[in-house]
């Protein structure tokens, strides 16, 4: 009887310790968009870490080893649950910024992680022979960080065979309403926003649906169609994300756009996109997919737009007022309390605009989103009060209460900038607190000195955070000039913080919170 229930014991602990170490490599598979190449790309570039927690492992194999003299006996099995236990405890999932989400493919995925651990627990009990029994059992948890992609592609047929029907309904649903004119939006950086504040625009007019949040995948557009879309709505905004190329074209092949707006190309993904011809490329797949009775918005002051051609009516905007754009801006005037200017339309009529939003290049997000409005209807006249009441986007130069500026959504050179530019348009104290830049490829150190060194010129002080992270930024700032006792590096965002709250009262203290990696890096 003791051996039966020893066995019981060891079985749950067993369970215990696969399921809790799957748990975190399953949240880091997740993070990485189920992409087998990326979480391994994760695994290599995290190796130290995954090999110091495995390490645990290791020492209770060794230990376990000490109780094999007698291996028929019920204690060797007590002992080794209670070491897989006190291993599972000491590595069980610390608190993430972005939680594992338990979708369905992450239950089935942990369905599958369970059939197999049990098809493991079942070969090596039947062999009767304990020390082998127990040599694969350990063997099974140690190989867990390869246990979980090896179970993404084992449903791999599924997950397609479940994304195909989803696709099917979403494209059924969009064919039913032939009236719908849909709009999509890409570009480097600027989408997310761009895309909020059209949608405001529009609703002057039309029942407008836009992607929610950041669902700017095709199976994020997908999920939109099928949850949200209504018979009702007039029009449908959808946000293009990339990180490969021919992703825009595949959401394009979806959902047909009539109108789409570029409003951005830069250096961002380059880890996967490895050259900014494949960005360009890849953004401009949504402007070979606009019908000859549709128009693309172009963003006339980026110049990897204005050096492309295309093949359908273009519409350009610009902030510069000597630009030749359709619809172009003058007499921007910008501040910390938010920013005034004036459009020019194509026919010549201007009109005054302001907003509470920050930072200059919120005014070219603002005009990408006039120009389209009011080539589908809405007067000048009918945007001021709309543009007057538009907030800023969660985490996109968001002025908080207490001082900070949350500017913590994925970060790029151009946007970093950007909010760099605002943070100095604040009086008194001001404070950058920052990773930097990520999944910049070979450029990203590069990428990183450069905007250290013009953060130099843009605040007061600089609290870099991670120490894997920090030193290009660091290199940069130092090399520009700036005081080193005015310069930090922390362990952590909560460490940074703290060093936020010691620095010397020298009155208003303005704080930019530039990017916040997320648990992957």
């Amino acid at each position: 009887m003791p051996e039966v229930i020893a066995t019981i014991v060891l079985y749950a602990a067993f369970t215990a310790e696969c399921m809790l170490l799957s748990m975190q490599f399953v949240h880091m598979l997740q993070l990485n968009a189920y992409r087998n190449e990326r979480y391994i790309r994760w695994l290599k570039q995290n190796r130290s870490t995954v090999a110091n927690q495995m390490g645990w492992l290791l020492i209770a194999m060794i230990a376990v080893s000490c109780f094999l003299i007698q291996p028929s006996d019920w204690m060797v099995r007590t002992a080794c649950s209670l070491l897989l236990l006190i291993h599972a405890y000491l590595n069980k999932p610390k608190k993430a910024k972005k939680p594992l989400v338990f979708t369905a493919r992450v239950k089935r995925l942990f369905l599958t992680l369970f059939i197999l651990m049990n098809a493991v627990f079942a070969v090596v009990y039947l062999t009767g022979m304990v020390r082998i029994s127990l040599g694969g059992l350990f063997l099974w948890a140690a190989l867990t960080p390869l246990s979980v992609p090896f179970a993404n592609l084992m449903n791999q047929p599924i997950e397609n065979a479940i994304a195909n029907r989803y696709r099917r309904d979403a494209k059924r649903i969009l064919e039913a309403m032939p009236q719908l004119v849909v709009i999509g939006i890409t570009g480097s950086y600027g989408k997310t926003s761009t895309k909020n504040f059209l949608g405001s625009l529009l609703s002057v007019k039309y029942n407008v649906l836009i992607t929610p949040e950041n669902y700017n995948t095709t199976m994020g557009i997908v999920r939109t169609v099928r949850e949200y879309l209504r018979p009702t709505h007039q029009i449908f905004i959808a946000e293009m994300g990339a990180k490969n190329t021919g992703d825009i074209g595949e959401i394009c092949q979806l959902v047909r756009p009539k109108y789409g707006m570029i409003t951005s190309i830069g250096e961002q993904h380059l880890e996967t996109f490895k050259t900014v011809d494949n960005i360009i490329k890849t953004k401009f797949e949504l402007a070979d997919s606009i019908p000859d009775d549709g128009l693309i918005f172009l963003n006339a002051d980026n110049p990897h737009i204005q050096s492309q051609k295309v093949g359908v009516r273009s519409v350009t905007y610009s902030i510069d007022q000597d630009s030749h754009a359709d619809y172009k801006v003058k007499d921007i005037k910008v501040s910390g309390d938010g920013s005034t200017f004036t459009v020019v339309a194509p026919d010549g009529e201007a009109r005054a605009f302001s907003t509470k939003l920050l930072g200059a290049h919120n005014i070219q997000n603002i005009v990408g989103g006039i120009a389209v409005a009011h080539q589908l209807g809405i007067t000048l006249t009918e945007l001021v009060v709309p543009i007057k009441r538009l907030k800023p986007v969660e985490h996109r130069l968001q002025l908080l209460p207490n001082g900070y500026i949350d500017d913590a959504y994925n970060s790029n050179p151009a946007g970093f900038r950007a909010a760099l530019d605002v943070l100095s348009s604040f009086e008194g104290q001001r404070v950058l607190v920052t990773p930097g830049m990520v999944e910049l490829g070979e450029r990203q150190d590069a990428l990183n000195r450069e905007l250290g060194s013009y953060a130099a010129t843009r605040c007061d002080y600089a609290v870099l955070v991670g120490e894997k992270q920090a030193p290009p930024l660091k290199d940069g700032l130092i090399k520009a000039g700036f005081p080193k006792e005015k310069l930090f590096v922390s362990v952590s965002l909560d460490k940074a913080l703290e060093i936020v709250k010691s620095l010397p009262d020298e009155g208003k203290r303005t704080v930019l919170l530039e990017n916040d990696l997320p648990d992957n890096f």
